[in-house]
């Protein structure tokens, strides 16, 4: 077939790109995309553009001849990362060379891409999810711009996961985009679901198999559309085992290719050579990928457990490191986190020692020592580091008595740190993990533990005559904490360095509002992985003076430009606000009545939640970025964020099948209309008197001037007004997965178990989110009923593709912590199911979560951003407070 026939597929960057019958396999590079990449993702949030060109360039140079460009990630200006960058790119010709896939599930994005992408694109994707209409309205849009299109074999239905579902969803995009929208059919590549195989479900076993047969049956049946797919997706259940995963990946593609298959996004280091696969694990993989025998993933489980990286665990393993000398016998366990051995290791090695401190000072520091330099440059993580910990603090307990025996006075520590999360709030995962990673390096930690008071922090630095105290705090009343300690500090004339961390707190705030109220350093940390390098810094008589000197230029330079920068003088008055706000045609809406109206107490097994947990955060708590499952693929900490899961996974079955917490809540449901523009009145009936009560939810209105014709939104527009003379309805809850949590991590601390310790906390948050999830389903459907007729998959629920929305206080809608009493009171919470608020408005337990309710299908999330002094006056008034407790609040929503 001649490269010059029309029904070739052409695409092009400066060079074209011939996709025909005598073509190589297409490569599409996949390292440009924020959900498969943590480093891409960190170089676009930092707007590191140049560097992120560097990751394109050598994608390029290591031989993709597609580059797949993906901004889909939930802080990011997605229309404006795809524009930038993929205008940069045009800048490059070593990078714009070759053509490019604009990758999103936002047509937003999709678009944005297609108005700046130089030479010929293909979108990836579109399919029939929401409807033939959107389908050939986007279809057409593609075709104006130029482009070709990657199809999904998905429609109205859901995902095609059969052949027979396969071929009917390719016929029908096929015969729409080639008779409807005119679409040429050799710029329509379709792609029908890669799939994991070996998954233990039988259901899954004809997976690879139907995906290779509708290949076939595409390329016979639709003329010239060609086969795309993500490879990786096939060895999804051998994630931590790449020799394994190599090996599928090649075996799948020889076969894809035989089928049909002519492009892919596939990671060049995780494929191996065809011809060069162990014969016996290629045999065992083929089994599976052709389903050819009914104990086929019984069999390759069994050959996978022989195949770990590039060596066999097994017992001829174990026997090679544990020939090693003592050193090193330490420093393996150390680093793979093993404590079987710890003990008999640490004797002989205090046995080889004059005094048993030694052990810990040479023996035990030097391989926490290979630790470090591996966490520093980024080859260990987190997870990992918790584990190394736990090796360590069994090696520790050990050799205590023999230290105390030989007790001289003397210190072998690099210094002591006071570890305290703030008065009033209650979260410590952070905390945790900065005190098991500075542990890790020798540092003594006293750890105060949470809603700690000034006066003890103080008391406690004193007395424990610290070197570092380290605040941590989640919530924003932790912010003002932080600067009352410090102005405490400095009066009392108090010398010790401050190092600040916690979701909250930021380099700038700590710059500005923290640092000039102490006469000492102050510096932020904003993750554990620093935390080494700050301490070590802060305390070594060598970088001391240099550093403190660098973090005093830097935080001067950073206040005063923050002091001295124009101001935003794009801002409406809170009244001008309120005239631009978002008005809703309230006289063609009718609220829908809900099945249920008052209050109700709600329990739920721990199994019905486990499908509701969204994973993302998780793996976030601990310091590894990515979206999951991509995250378990990811090429940088896809092995750690494996066996973190397989790990969580095994803990996650012990929390359901033992019952290790509860999951206990309350919602309810009342008339409510807005009133005065941003307050919602909310009618009670209490059931001690039948006279109706009202109480008053308080919403803040954005106030920055949005695009022409953007409405300033705040929460009360998506409540009818009372003069609208519709009766509306709000509803709120709260839930809480976290008695149980403190007792069971406290259990693992007993045993010197900080990994376990964490990650029960770390799960008694998923659990609660995943409680809060749950039980909206069950308000929309049922409850309430306003969506009785819902049908979402878990990654839709996830994705919050449903109706309505559940914004809680604290958070970007709501930022006001001063609402969550209204809501414990009109549901008696603390009665009812037993949380309770802190003075900072933190709940306990802190696996605990509430909001609200609403219902209308127009109700949107949104960002209140910053706000005028004047909505503080005027706010002050509606609640009731002085305006300096107003302005305690909201200080992070005010702008200068």
């Amino acid at each position: 077939m001649s490269r010059t026939n029309k029904i070739n597929l052409q695409l092009s960057g400066l060079e074209p790109l011939f996709v025909t019958e005598e073509s190589i396999f297409v490569n599409v590079g996949e390292r440009t995309n924020v959900t498969g990449s943590r480093k891409f993702l960190r170089l676009i949030k930092e707007e590191n553009y140049n560097e992120a060109l560097s990751v394109a360039r050598e994608q390029v140079e290591g031989g993709a001849q597609i580059i797949d460009v993906n901004m889909d990630e939930g802080m990011l200006d997605g229309v404006y990362a795809m524009t930038k960058f993929l205008n940069l790119i045009a800048a490059e010709p070593d990078i714009a060379r070759v053509p490019v896939m604009i990758d999103s599930s936002k047509w937003e994005i999709i678009e944005a891409g297609l108005k700046v992408v130089q030479g010929k694109a293909v979108v990836n994707s579109i399919s029939l999810k929401e409807g033939e209409a959107t389908f050939i309205h986007h279809a057409k849009l593609i075709k104006r711009y130029g482009a070709a299109v990657i199809v999904m074999a998905f429609d109205e239905d859901g995902q095609a996961d059969t052949y027979e579902r396969r071929i009917e969803i390719c016929k029908r995009s096929y015969d729409v985009l080639v008779n409807v929208v005119k679409f040429p059919a050799q710029d329509i590549i379709f792609d029908p679901n890669i799939f994991p195989v070996a998954t233990g479900m039988d259901e899954h076993k004809l997976n690879a198999l139907d995906f290779f047969r509708a290949t076939k049956w595409i390329r016979e049946n639709l003329p010239y559309a060609n086969i795309s797919g993500g490879v990786s997706n096939v060895s999804f259940s051998f994630r931590g085992n790449d020799t394994v995963r190599e090996a599928m990946h090649s075996a799948f593609l020889y076969h894809a290719i035989q089928n049909g298959m002519t492009m892919g996004i596939v990671n060049p280091e995780m494929l191996e050579i065809y011809d060069q696969v162990d014969k016996t694990l290629l045999e065992h993989v083929e089994d599976v990928l052709l389903n050819r025998r009914d104990d086929a993933t019984e069999r390759l489980l069994d050959l996978a457990e022989t195949f770990k990286g590039d060596y066999k665990v097994n017992e001829k393993a174990i026997a090679e490191w544990r020939n090693g000398s003592v050193q090193e016998r330490l420093t393996h366990s150390l680093v793979k986190g093993i404590d079987e051995f710890i003990e008999v290791d640490v004797e002989e090695a205090r046995a080889n020692s004059e005094r048993a401190i030694e052990v810990i000072e040479v023996n035990l520091m030097d391989g926490m020592n290979v630790v470090g330099d591996l966490f520093g440059s980024g080859k260990m993580f987190l997870p990992q580091v918790v584990k190394s910990a736990r090796v360590m603090k069994k090696a520790v307990a050990y050799l205590l008595p023999f230290i105390e025996a030989q007790k001289d006075g003397k210190s072998s520590s690099a210094g002591k740190v006071l570890m305290a999360t703030v008065k009033g709030d209650v979260h410590d995962i952070g905390k945790n993990i900065v005190a098991v990673v500075l542990g890790c390096n020798n540092f003594e930690i006293i750890d105060l533990g949470v809603m700690v008071p000034p006066e003890k922090i103080i008391q406690a630095a004193i007395e424990h005559n610290v070197d570092i105290i380290g605040l941590s705090g989640l919530i924003t009343p932790s912010l003002d904490e932080m600067v009352y300690l410090a102005k405490e500090l400095d009066k009392l004339n108090i010398k010790i360095p401050i190092m600040i961390g916690g979701a909250t707190t930021s380099r700038a705030h700590t710059a500005v509002k923290i640092a000039p109220e102490y006469k000492q350093t102050v510096v932020h940390v904003n993750d554990a992985s620093r935390a080494v390098t700050v301490a070590s810094n802060l305390l070594q008589a060598e970088t001391k003076e240099g550093y403190v000197k660098a973090i005093r230029e830097e935080y001067d330079k950073l206040r005063d430009g923050y002091l001295n920068r124009s101001r935003d003088k794009n801002f409406h008055s809170i009244e001008e606000a309120r005239k631009n706000k978002l008005k809703l045609d309230w006289d063609n809406f009718t609220p829908v009545k809900p099945n249920f109206i008052g209050t109700k107490t709600v329990e739920a097994e721990l199994s019905e939640l486990v499908d509701f947990i969204d994973w993302t955060p998780f793996f976030n708590s601990w310091e590894l970025y990515g979206k999951y499952p991509a995250i378990l693929t990811d090429e940088i900490v896809g092995e750690q964020a494996t066996n973190l899961f397989a790990d969580a996974q095994e803990m996650l079955q012990q929390i359901v099948s033992e019952k290790w917490l509860t999951a206990k809540g309350i919602l309810g449901i009342f008339p409510a209309n807005t009133i005065n523009d941003d307050d919602i009145e909310v009618s009670v009936t209490l059931s001690a008197v039948e006279v109706p009560q009202t109480a008053k939810f308080l919403t803040l209105r954005q106030q920055s001037q949005k695009t022409a014709g953007a409405p300033n939104i705040a929460l009360a527009d998506f409540i009818a007004p009372k003069d609208s003379g519709k009766q509306d309805y709000i509803g709120c809850f709260c839930v809480t997965t976290g008695f149980g949590v403190d007792e069971k991590a406290a259990e693992f601390e007993k045993q010197l178990d900080d990994y376990n310790s964490i990650l029960v906390k770390a799960l008694g948050d998923r659990f609660a989110e995943a409680f809060a999830e749950y039980l909206h389903l069950k308000v929309r459907k049922e409850i309430w009923g306003y969506a009785s007729d819902e049908n979402l998959s878990n990654q839709d629920l996830i994705s919050e593709e449903y109706n309505g929305i559940r914004p809680a206080p604290g958070y970007p809608a709501c930022p006001d912590h001063l609402e969550k009493p209204t809501i414990f009171k009109l549901l008696n919470v603390e009665q009812e199911i037993g949380v309770t608020l802190t003075e900072s408005m933190a709940m306990w337990p802190a696996s605990s979560v509430s909001g609200y309710y609403f219902a209308n299908p127009q109700s949107k999330y949104f960002g209140l951003g910053k706000i005028k002094e004047d909505q503080v006056i005027d706010y002050a008034k509606r609640r009731g407070i002085s305006t300096e407790m107003a302005t305690k609040w909201l200080s992070p929503n005010i702008a200068d």
